[in-house]
């Protein structure tokens, strides 16, 4: 699953003319970072917030490509990041994830997954690049998760358990030998020793301590696009909240409690944190929707399978760091970190899509809802959440946070 972390370089290679040493820098920050929220007490498996990153990058290619971009993207995670604690120290998170209507939630993480599935699709997105390999890795994610004739196959063949236990390992390794074999990768020149990160050329020329900080008016400039970003984080932690919710149905031996506010605290020192030494065009995000499905999935299988969420969780994250640090993990799944960034995309978008549909509490909820989403992923997550708003205005009225429950949907469903 290094694979999925190391599909970042190409996006900061790209957007900042960083070079390949200095972006795997931050990615190690990143890695180190991810280490507080189960040792915090927070059940997830922290990630980026992948939907925005097609926005952000949109943002900071307003500016021109250098130093100025740079500001840019320095300005907005720190500000997206104070933004995000001063939510959780308030204790308005919590409050935030309760007052938004239930149509506008489901809303949200309906066009949340739209738009994570449009990026692998849309010109120049990674499916054109990898048909083959990304059509077999991703329908075998799909049948090892979610298919019930393997899961039947799971409870009576041992050899099938250990398969499911690895997640989605098998497709990124499966990725690995189709991509050369179909043509649309070279085969992995595998070399040996630990990784030469570039902290210091990251230090000087591509953080504040080397570029000084951003003028004020970029700070401005940021703030309409932290609110819309923050949209889809908001649409992250009610992932993150929905999953936990499966999983304590499913384990009474072990209660498993979700905090937005203490959530939001360590994300958004993450961000800070992340905007100041080692500025990401990922972000730092609440939840890792694709491996927190995949752990949730595991746990939920019992205990011979997982003891503790925190401890499969944990046990992830120091896995994935350390493997970060050995050359021939890097340098196997160099040729197809296209793959790993389009599989984390997909399951996040039937993730999003499923957990948003059962958000809504009536087929009125659901029609809203969809506008929405398609408003979200074509025009951006600002024009979206208007078109929600407008659209709970004109239906529900004064019933605008109530809405309205036919019926349609229950907690069974």
């Amino acid at each position: 699953m290094c694979a999925v972390d190391l599909a970042a370089i190409p996006l900061m290679v790209t957007l900042l003319g960083m070079p390949f040493e200095v972006a795997l820098a931050v990615i190690l920050i990143n890695g180190l970072l991810y280490l507080t929220h189960h040792l915090l007490g927070d059940p997830v498996v922290p990630g980026w917030i992948t939907p925005a990153i097609p926005l952000v990058m949109a943002y900071c290619e307003t500016f021109p490509e250098g130093e100025e971009r740079i500001h840019a993207l320095i300005s907005f995670q720190i500000l997206l990041g104070l933004f995000s604690i001063t939510l959780g120290v308030t204790g308005l998170a919590r409050r935030v994830v309760k007052a938004i209507p239930a149509a506008i939630k489901s809303g949200v993480l309906i066009g949340a997954g739209i738009a994570a599935v449009q990026r692998i699709f849309d010109e120049g997105g990674e499916f054109h690049d990898f048909p083959v390999t990304i059509t077999v890795a991703v329908g075998l994610a799909f049948f090892l998760m979610y298919s019930r004739s393997f899961a039947s196959w799971r409870e009576r063949n041992r050899f099938a358990m250990q398969i499911g236990k690895l997640g989605v390992l098998p497709c990124i390794l499966i990725a690995v030998i189709v991509a050369p074999l179909a043509g649309e990768a070279e085969w992995s020149e595998v070399e040996w020793g630990i990784i030469q990160p570039d902290f210091i050329t990251l230090w000087r020329e591509y953080t504040v301590f080397g570029l000084g900080l951003p003028p004020l008016e970029m700070f401005a400039l940021a703030i309409p696009t932290v609110l819309a970003t923050y949209i889809v984080v908001f649409g992250d932690t009610l992932q993150a909240d929905g999953l936990l919710k499966e999983a304590n149905k499913a384990r009474p031996d072990e209660h498993v409690e979700y905090d937005p506010d203490r959530a939001h605290m360590i994300f958004g020192a993450r961000n800070t944190l992340m905007g100041v030494i080692g500025p990401d065009v990922a972000m730092a995000g609440p939840v890792w929707a694709a491996m927190q499905a995949v752990v949730v999935e595991r746990y939920k299988s019992g205990r011979k399978a997982m003891k503790s969420i925190f401890g499969g969780m944990g046990s992830f994250r120091w896995g994935t760091n350390t493997g970060l640090l050995l050359l021939p993990i890097v340098t196997l799944v160099e040729p197809i970190l296209g793959v790993a960034m389009a599989l984390t995309l997909l399951i996040q978008g039937f993730v999003s899509v499923r957990i948003g549909i059962m958000e809504a509490r009536s087929q009125r909820d659901l029609g809203i809802a969809g506008i929405t989403a398609a408003t979200l992923a074509l025009m951006g997550a600002a024009w979206g959440l208007a078109a929600g708003v407008v659209l709970c205005l004109l239906i529900y009225g004064r019933r605008f946070f109530a809405g309205e429950n036919d019926g349609t949907f229950s907690d069974k469903v």
